[in-house]
Parts: structure tokens; sequence; C-alpha cells
């Protein structure tokens, strides 16, 4: 763990290198999954966030009803991210374009288009949660969808509106028309950038799950009650 970044502003830019933590909320507003990743850019119109592999962050621990009371429980636990990530977020957008490299060198493999809530700014880094449904993309912008049963499943289990299922597929249509007309971010060179090789393995701060959240104001029309 890292010290946390206490009576920091979450107003205030991060710069290159700075180590922030991006954090997905439960739907009570609550810190979920969590991340550490180097700034590569804090821009007006994007922000830039890099992970290497061999880094630790929380994933869900999930105990089977057999070894618990009756019933699946869950718990936040350590684990180990296992390939290298640039995450561009884009203000305000509901989604995020990563790309992914491999092996010991480098090697581009994928583009992965992550449907989520636009991002809010913390004093340690950046909430958001994750919308199910994604679009992977290949090196030469071969593209299809992700998860697209499973957005369907949870809107017929009333997990999801239909509206708010609309919504998500509707931003993951404008992202694929950008990539069909080789547009931004997929005509920027970003496959070429490289990280610092001085920033290391990023930790999370101490106070990742203490330092207070920023729930997405559209939370309770996405999600209904069960936010607040």
């Amino acid at each position: 763990m890292e010290p946390s970044h206490a009576g920091r502003s979450p107003a205030q830019r991060w710069q290159p290198g700075e180590t922030v933590v991006l954090r997905y909320l439960t739907r009570d507003g609550k810190p979920g999954m969590a991340w550490p990743y180097h700034v590569v850019e804090d821009r007006d119109d994007l922000l830039a966030l890099y992970i290497p592999r061999g880094s630790t962050y929380k994933n869900w621990v999930v105990t089977p009803a057999a070894e618990g009371d009756g019933r699946p429980t869950r718990r936040l636990g350590d684990d180990l991210w296992r390939r290298d990530v640039l995450r561009l977020m884009f203000p305000g957008k509901g989604h995020s374009v990563w790309l992914f490299w491999i092996d010991d060198e480098r090697r581009f493999s994928a583009y992965y288009i992550n449907m989520e809530e636009p991002f809010r700014r913390t004093s340690i880094g950046f909430d958001t949660n994750d919308h199910t449904l994604d679009v992977v993309v290949t090196p030469d912008l071969e593209w299809r969808w992700k998860d697209d049963d499973e957005m369907a499943l949870r809107v017929e289990q009333g997990v999801f509106s239909a509206e708010f299922a609309a919504e998500v597929r509707a931003e993951g249509e404008r992202v694929i028309d950008a990539l069909e007309r080789r547009a931004s971010p997929f005509s920027d060179g970003w496959e070429q950038w490289t990280p610092d090789p001085g920033w290391g393995i990023p930790a999370l701060t101490d106070d990742w799950d203490t330092a207070p959240t920023k729930v997405w104001e559209r939370s309770v029309w996405a999600y209904g009650d069960i936010a607040r």
C-alpha cells in the first residue's frame, strides 16, 4: 500500500507518473473493485491511465453457498493484474478505450471498448462503474460485441431497464462509428505508446476503501432506489 492523498482536492489535476486509484462503486455507492494506475495524461479532453502486469488490485472473491450459511457471499481480496493496459477515458462519456499488450516484447494485442459510468474525480483518483456491454477490437480494427447476451439477460431479469440498456448500446454504437471512420482515439498512435521505465509497479493507497466516493448523478435512474 502507498500513503493516502489526504488533503488533496478532487478538482486538482494529476501529473504524469503519479499513482491514482480507480474504483468501481457498488450500487449503494460503496467502493468495490479497485486498481492502482499511473497517470499518463490528465487533460480537458482525455484521461489516460496505465496499469502494468504484476500490479495488485482488489477483486471480488465469491464464497460458494455450500461453504457459507446457505447462500453465496462475496468480499474484496487481492488479485494480480496480468496484462499491460492503457486506459483512455473521456470526461462526460459513458465508455473508456483500453489498449492491451502481451508478453515480454510488449506486443500490442487488442483494443477493448468498455461501457461504464462517466468518471468522477475523487481525492485519490477516479470513481466509475462497469455497464456490462463491451466491444472487442483486433489490432487491425475488426470488432465484435462482447457480453451482449448477458446484457439482454439483465434486462429480462429486471436488473437493468430496457431504456438504460438501449442507452448503453447507443454509446457503444457511437464508439464503433468512430472506429469504422478510423477517428480518434483509434487514429492517434496509442498502440505505439510506451510507459516511462522508471514508473515501476503502482500500489493502492492506504485509503482506497475509506476515501469519500463520488456517486454518479444518474445512478437512481440507472439502477433504481438501491443506489441511495
